[in-house]
């Protein structure tokens, strides 16, 4: 099974130049929480944007070109959707982490999203797809904490998929 794992601006922006534009260390903290000893599936300039391996987790990337090459037992490269057929298959929890792109082409396959919703606007060149209310239905909400360090206010929204069947 496919979850999605996203922070998501008002204006849906998720990044810039291949960055994160925001710094909301409880939010790494709840995407660390929820992805360790889990497997992520990202694009290849997520991957290369994160600047290393994450520990605990083993990693899927999706490269077009198939020419990215890492030597680690904890990195598997796929040029093809159709290679990720026995995870969105599988009863087991994947990740998706992105890109803009990447999260576009596996909604259709998602059963699950992890959204922490940041109630400012942000200039970005990376953006989510729309979540349809006539696709997904909200499971939880938590309010996140706003302080010197975390200085948007924020909310973590689980959604699941309203018909699981379509998949």
């Amino acid at each position: 099974m496919l979850s999605i794992i996203v922070a998501i601006a008002n204006n849906n922006v998720i990044g810039k130049d291949n960055k994160l534009i925001w710094h909301l260390p409880e939010d790494l903290k709840r995407f660390k929480s929820l992805t360790s000893g889990h497997t992520i599936i990202m694009g290849r300039k997520t991957f290369e944007s994160l600047g290393r391996i994450l520990p605990n987790r083993k990693h899927i990337i999706l490269s077009k070109s198939g020419i990215l090459k890492i030597q680690d037992k904890n990195v598997d490269i796929v040029n093809d959707i159709e290679m990720l057929n026995k995870y969105i298959q599988s009863q087991e929890e994947y990740f998706v982490i992105g890109g803009d792109s990447i999260y576009q082409k596996l909604m259709p396959y998602v059963t699950k999203m992890y959204v922490t919703k940041i109630y400012h606007e942000f200039e970005g060149d990376a953006f989510f797809p729309e979540i349809k209310d006539s696709e997904w239905k909200i499971i939880s909400k938590q309010k996140g904490i706003k302080d010197e360090k975390n200085p948007y206010d924020y909310e973590y929204i689980n959604y699941e998929r309203i018909n699981k069947n379509k998949i």
